[in-house]
């Protein structure tokens, strides 16, 4: 069976300790300190692997560490590194932290490698300890902690457009219609139960990635039937067609179809119904009553609301074409960005979370002072140079509340920030 969800413990390597020894040659009896440094922690790395589109592998295999750095030597040796860990993964898996099920990494677009846990650095040997005072250290630093995180793996289909509709309305066989997809397709009701992709090629080189979404029913918010394993694809894409069954073969009004299907969608994730849908009114080959229009009721009501659709019968083909291209222009104004979930969740942060910190005012200075071992070391960890270390350190002062404590003290525009050696001056 397809496997689109995986929880999985990811450790990444201690830093090594510091060296404790001294320099004794032959002719040098009482020589200085020369503990090298230990080495840093192996980092957890998720790759992209082309050649993997189900997360099942990570059913027999639940924990990833990285390596151990090793201590540092004699003579000034620096303890080996250790090795970093890689975990392959398809292309669209998105890692959330499992306690807050907030976003880590988005493995999709350009994303095709990310440090999700960086080691933790190594200690310093007791060379660097050496003061005129103080000629033989017996002190060397320990090597930092690495990170150990329980985290949710989910794979969420990369396709512009997302079929969804109760089941049996037709999905399967209009994507196979449309596209070069090969669903299995059958009567019954959950025959589909993996997301299936297909191309769509139109004309002149144009066309688009769809996807089926398997059936959905009454309840799939709150995970009956396979309910949250389905509704997880959808977010993914950026048009929805939403296949109704206009003919009402399975005996449900269309209206009362629509209103369910989009109320599932609403309560697992109300910017789902921000996306352009469009409906596809299937089964008008079925239609025998020719009193009472369900396409024309249908099409009255939503086209009132809103919403287009379009009158189709993916059995004979009819009505298709204006469906799919009414789908590509939809598209086309939307432009060619991917969705990609933005990182919500720093594994670094909580690094420091039991750190105490301090926030006053400095009359003397007149400067707002921020300080305290968790200031220290987030500052010790940060390359605030880089972009991703900068937006670290923005998130790491929001987060922690630092940012409402300056503003507590009556902090204002232009006024100075000091932590430690770094001085910035504050802007909203």
């Amino acid at each position: 069976m397809f496997a689109d969800r995986a929880r999985i413990i990811i450790k990444s390597g201690n830093g090594g300790n510091g060296h404790i020894s001294f320099r004794r040659e032959k002719y040098v009896p009482n020589g200085g300190p020369d503990g090298g440094d230990g080495g840093k922690g192996g980092d957890v790395i998720f790759v992209v692997d082309e050649g993997l589109n189900t997360l099942t592998d990570f059913r027999h295999k639940h924990k990833f560490a990285a390596q151990n750095g090793e201590e540092g030597g004699k003579r000034n040796c620096h303890g080996k590194n250790g090795e970093d860990i890689i975990v392959k993964v398809p292309l669209g898996t998105v890692i959330k932290d499992a306690a807050s099920e907030k976003v880590i990494a988005d493995m999709s677009a350009d994303n095709r490698r990310q440090i999700v846990l960086m080691g933790g650095r190594g200690g310093k040997g007791n060379m660097h300890y050496a003061t005129p005072t103080m000629q033989a250290p017996k002190y060397a630093q320990p090597g930092k902690e690495g990170i150990e995180l329980e985290v949710i793996l989910e794979l969420k289909v990369i396709a512009d457009v997302g079929l969804v509709g109760f089941p049996n309305v037709g999905k399967s066989t209009l994507l196979s219609r449309v596209t070069n997809a090969n669903p299995k397709i059958a009567n019954y009701h959950f025959t589909t139960i993996d997301p299936n992709l297909g191309v769509v090629d139109l004309d002149e080189g144009k066309g688009f990635v769809m996807a089926d979404i398997p059936g959905l029913i009454e309840g799939a918010a709150e995970g009956v039937g396979l309910g949250h394993q389905f509704l997880r694809h959808i977010e993914r894409t950026k048009v929805i067609i939403h296949l109704i069954d206009v003919a009402g073969t399975e005996g449900r009004d269309p209206l009362e179809d629509f209103d369910i299907i989009n109320k599932e969608l609403e309560k697992y994730n109300s910017d789902i119904l921000n996306k352009p849908q469009i409906v596809a009114a299937n089964k008008i080959d079925a239609i025998y009553d020719t009193e009472c229009d369900p396409v024309k009721r249908l099409t009255e009501t939503l086209e009132e609301k809103g919403v287009k659709v379009y009158p189709i019968s993916a059995v004979t083909g009819k009505g298709i074409k204006e469906l799919l291209y009414a789908v590509y222009e939809t598209l086309k104004k939307l432009g060619d960005e991917p969705v990609v979930f933005e990182q919500e969740y720093f594994p670094e942060l909580h690094r420091f979370e039991e750190e105490p910190y301090s926030v006053e005012y400095n009359e003397e200075d007149g400067v707002f002072v921020v300080e305290g071992p968790k200031i220290e070391k987030m500052l010790g960890y940060t390359n605030l140079e880089s972009e991703k270390g900068f937006v670290f350190f923005q998130r790491f002062l929001k987060e922690n509340g630092i940012l409402d404590e300056l503003k507590e003290l009556g902090i204002e525009e232009g006024d100075t920030v000091r932590m430690y050696s770094l001085e910035f001056d504050y802007y909203e």
